[in-house]
This record gives structure tokens, C-alpha cells and sequence, in this order.
């Protein structure tokens, strides 16, 4: 008898009002290609804890802003790490599967970062801005973002919230990786319409800004997006490391470069599925 293929459980939310996207486009289309290398079922995030046990694996994938279903994504993290699911990408991710901390962390360290920090003590760190921008520590997909005026920013930093200088960037960039492989850049050629994106050639000081986080992150396995902005003086600075979820916006690549994306993503999980099962690369 053939070996039995591994059972995945894919975890999205088809129904989620994404703005100026659709992720759902995104997920059936994923979804329809691994099927041809594992057993799959969808599900939506709240119901991933109960169903788990009854597979081999878990893909996370465009399941929306935790914020969303907290306690439904706690139980999930709570279970997978107690029986020791493997979860694709794993929950060991230091980004922003984690939450925000880790922009104040690298922020005080000195990196390439937005400048960020959470306590209105903290302030005087921050370059002087007419505006500043406040987002939750485990927000999301813009959600509860601010845009403040420098009278009104010492009353909302109060350690639960980030705030950081409101930067006239010259675009934004995101950074595509499957396990530490460069996949490819997309941009936003007008700053006011983010999910307007345009194929990018990075540079090879480009790269190595994009990897350095890839490799602070230590995730072997898994999808990551880097996202930056360019700055005033031209350099490229942090906006945010999405490690959970991160949406792949495959519909912007042509036919090639998406099964490119396809191929790297299935041998990814392939040899992922093998480690897990123990039988080696």
C-alpha cells in the first residue's frame, strides 16, 4: 500500500474583510495546489484548538488579526504547545506572532527600526514629530491605529500602546521569505494606497537589510514578510516582522514567479511534515 500522505489542518478565515485585498483569493488558491501533496481541511481560527488533534499538522495561515478571537488563539497556542502539534509557521517566531514588543526591543538596541517606544517617560526618545502614530502592542492589519498630534501622544502612552515618530516615507516595501530564501519584493509606489503593490528589485544592501531580520528571527521553517519603509534620508527602516500570518499578495506576481512562490512553499512544508514526523530531511 502507498505511505499515508500527512493530514493538515489550514487555518483561515475565509470571510475576513480585508481592505483593498482579498484574502480568501489567496487561501483557495493556496489551498487548491497543496492538496495535491497532503490531505487537507480548512478551518477558521476559533474552531483550530478543537479540531486539531485529528491531524498531523496545522498550516496557519490568513487568519486575520488575533485581536480578533484573543482567547480562541490563546487556547489554540495553549494546546499545540502542551501536545506538541506542529504548527507551520512554528510558534516560536519572535515577531509578531509575539506581539509588538519586540519594535521596542530592537528600537532601544539600535537597529534599523521606526523608531518606538510605549511609555510616555520614554518620549524624549523619539524624534520631534508634529504627529505620532499609537497602535496596540497585538494589533494588526492597521487595526486601532492613530495617527495623534504631539499634544495629544503623552496621554496615550500608557506602556499598553506603541507610538512611534509619523514618518514621511518615500514608499513602502515588503520583504518575502519561505523558510531563509528570498522569494520576492513588492512595493507601493504611492504611500496612500498600500495594497497597491508593484513588483521590486531590491538592491543587495536591500537584501541584507531584509535578512538580518529573517535571521534575528531564528525561524527555520515557515513564511515571513519583512515590511519597511524608505525614509527621508534614503535608508530603510522597520515597519514590522509578520511571523504569524503574513498575507503573500500573490495576485501582484505574474504566473511564473507565483509558482515559484508555490514550488518553495510545498518543499518547505514537505520537509517540515518530515521533521516533525521524524524521518529526517
Amino acid at each position: 500500500m502507498p505511505p499515508a500522505r500527512p493530514r493538515v489542518l489550514y487555518v483561515t478565515d475565509l470571510a475576513y474583510p480585508a481592505r483593498g485585498r482579498r484574502y480568501c483569493d489567496e487561501d483557495i488558491f493556496l489551498t487548491s495546489r497543496l492538496r495535491e501533496h497532503v490531505d487537507l481541511a480548512l478551518c477558521h481560527p476559533r474552531d483550530a484548538a478543537a479540531l486539531m488533534d485529528g491531524f498531523d499538522a496545522v498550516v496557519v495561515r490568513n487568519s486575520g488579526p488575533v485581536l480578533g478571537y484573543l482567547e480562541a488563539y490563546d487556547a489554540f497556542r495553549e494546546r499545540a504547545l502542551a501536545h506538541g502539534t506542529p504548527v507551520y509557521n512554528p510558534l516560536t517566531g519572535r515577531g509578531d506572532m509575539a506581539g509588538k514588543q519586540y519594535l521596542l526591543d530592537l528600537s532601544a538596541a539600535g537597529r534599523p527600526v521606526i523608531p518606538t517606544v510605549g511609555r510616555s517617560e520614554d518620549l524624549d526618545r523619539l524624534p520631534a514629530a508634529e504627529r505620532y502614530v499609537v497602535k496596540p502592542r497585538l494589533g494588526a492589519d492597521s487595526a486601532g491605529l492613530r495617527v495623534v498630534t504631539a499634544d495629544q501622544v503623552r496621554g496615550l502612552a500608557d506602556g499598553e500602546v506603541l507610538v512611534q515618530p509619523h514618518i514621511d516615507f518615500a514608499y513602502e516595501v515588503s520583504f518575502y521569505f519561505v523558510d531563509h530564501s528570498f522569494q520576492y519584493a513588492l512595493h507601493t509606489p504611492d504611500p496612500g494606497r498600500r495594497w497597491q503593490l508593484e513588483r521590486y528589485r531590491p538592491t543587495a544592501d536591500d537584501l541584507d537589510f531584509a535578512r538580518g531580520f529573517i535571521e534575528w528571527n531564528t525561524l527555520d521553517r515557515g513564511i515571513q514578510r519583512v515590511d519597511a519603509c524608505r525614509a527621508p534620508g534614503g535608508e530603510l527602516l522597520l515597519v514590522e516582522l509578520e511571523d504569524l500570518n503574513p498575507y503573500l499578495s500573490l495576485d501582484a506576481l505574474d504566473d511564473e514567479d507565483r509558482e515559484a512562490f508555490v514550488s518553495a512553499m510545498v518543499t518547505s512544508l514537505r520537509g517540515f511534515l518530515r521533521e516533525a514526523a521524524g524521518t529526517g530531511s
